[in-house]
């Protein structure tokens, strides 16, 4: 199951109502919550690797195209970032269907207002522009290495 944690903001604004998550796998685990910049973003953050990605173009209310958008766009950026289409593939054929609950990790949510807090002074064209520059910064949840790096090397080692 692909988890994505949200916050109460967001669960708000998606109108929906969460589902208890019990055991997760950080791997397959994302905290999300609400981005006011130009206009409204959701920016999500992988509990293991402190990958961030953000979405535009969500409604409130939209809880299908939500999952949808995370997805395609999570497969997208990661292909512009050079990670294997079949590995991607692999990562969403195992992580099966999303499911929304609420945050429960603390560290997270730091790394997640952390981005947030770097998003809101960035000038960008793509939200997958943003991602990589978020990226791209190390993180003391990750030994102060950049996500993107930790994700690949997690998404080779489990699927190469």
């Amino acid at each position: 199951m692909l988890a994505l944690k949200c916050t109460q903001k967001l669960l708000k604004d998606m109108k929906t109502a969460p589902v208890e998550l019990e055991h997760t796998y950080p791997f397959f685990s994302w905290h999300a919550n609400l981005l006011q910049l130009q206009k409204k973003h959701i920016i999500f953050v992988n509990d293991a690797t402190r990958l961030g990605f953000l979405v535009d173009g969500i409604r409130s209310g939209q809880v299908a195209k939500l999952k949808e958008t995370f997805v395609t766009g999570v497969k997208e950026y990661l292909q512009l970032e050079g990670v294997r289409r079949g590995l991607v593939e692999q990562y969403f054929l195992e992580a099966g269907e999303i499911s929304m609950g609420k945050t429960n990790d603390r560290s997270v949510l730091g790394t997640l207002n952390e981005m947030s807090f770097y998003s809101q002074t960035m000038r960008f064209d793509h939200t997958h522009d943003l991602s990589a520059m978020l990226n791209s910064m190390i993180y003391k949840p990750i030994d102060y290495e950049e996500p993107i790096q930790v994700f690949k090397k997690e998404i080779m080692n489990r699927y190469s």
